[in-house]
């Protein structure tokens, strides 16, 4: 098998651990194979495919799209070193306001998993990062949403020792106790459009 599939504490979150053929003249590995992910429980179909740089100590995060056009993703770290984190968003979920934070880097490959109604963000350990990551939902402007990295209701801990380097739109994002909750999914992904006059549906 390509892959390693690490169920984490947080359920449906997996950290993917693929097989790494390495020697004199470089490595090869596989980063995507739509049957084994399938067969791990991964899914979704993927949509898009986003490429981001980073300077050393910059957070983004925490971030997530509104229903309907909630995103799962795929994330790697393929320059660097991050620390990744993932906030469990999803009305009446049993761990609802937890996270999990992981390492990744250019070094161990991992690859972290997180489905619909997470936010996510992560955190520049090194003097810089680059990530590659697919999403089952493509970018929508309109329903991009955030939550304050270090909001003390959720209190992620960051393992950092520094002040981080932040946008201005971070800087600003609204605490759990203000986000529009009616814009979050329930857990085991079935939607709430309730209060929006769209008709209620379950997210493949």
């Amino acid at each position: 098998m390509p892959f390693e599939f690490e169920k984490l504490e947080i359920e449906d979150l997996i950290l993917v651990k693929p097989k790494v053929f390495g020697d004199n003249r470089g490595f090869f590995m596989e980063s995507y194979k739509k049957s084994e992910f399938f067969k791990n429980g991964i899914t979704v179909d993927f949509n898009q495919d986003n490429h981001s740089k980073s300077s050393a100590r910059v957070l983004r995060g925490l971030h997530y799209q509104a229903a309907p056009y909630t995103q799962a993703k795929l994330v790697r770290c393929v320059k660097g070193r991050i620390y990744d984190v993932a906030v469990d968003l999803r009305k009446n979920s049993p761990t609802f306001k937890k996270w999990v934070r992981v390492e990744l880097s250019e070094d161990n490959k991992c690859m972290l998993y997180i489905p619909d109604g997470f936010a996510h963000g992560f955190v520049v350990l090194s003097t810089e990062a680059e990530l590659l990551y697919k999403a089952s939902g493509e970018y929508a402007p309109d329903y991009d949403r955030g939550v304050l990295w270090n909001d003390r209701e959720i209190n992620v801990d960051w393992g950092i020792d520094f002040d981080p380097v932040l946008s201005d739109k971070d800087k600003k994002q609204p605490t759990l106790k203000n986000i529009n909750k009616d814009e979050l999914i329930y857990y085991r992904n079935q939607l709430d459009f309730s209060n929006t006059g769209i008709e209620q549906e379950v997210l493949k």
